[in-house]
C-alpha cells in the first residue's frame, strides 16, 4: 500500500511554530493506526512513520538542542 493510499483519509496537521498561509515550509503530521507520519510540507512525498514513544523521544531530543538547528 503507497503511503498516498495509507494516508489518504486523514488531514495532515501543521506545527504551531509555521506560519500562516500555504506557502511557509513546516512539518506537519497526521495519525493514522497505530502510528505517526510526519513529512516537510515543501517535500509532500517523502514521508516518514513513526510510533508515540519515537515522536516524543525526536522531540526530546530536538528540545534539548542535541540536533544542529539551521541558521
Amino acid at each position: 500500500m503507497g503511503s498516498e493510499t495509507m494516508f489518504a483519509r486523514i488531514a495532515w496537521q501543521k506545527s504551531s511554530y509555521s506560519g500562516g498561509g500555504d506557502e511557509n515550509s513546516c512539518v506537519e503530521v497526521r495519525g493514522f493506526c497505530d502510528g505517526i507520519a510526519i513529512r516537510e510540507s515543501d517535500a509532500p512525498d517523502v514521508v516518514i512513520t513513526t510510533n508515540r514513544s519515537g515522536l516524543r523521544a525526536l522531540t526530546k531530543i530536538i528540545r534539548s538542542g542535541a540536533v544542529d538547528q539551521p541558521s
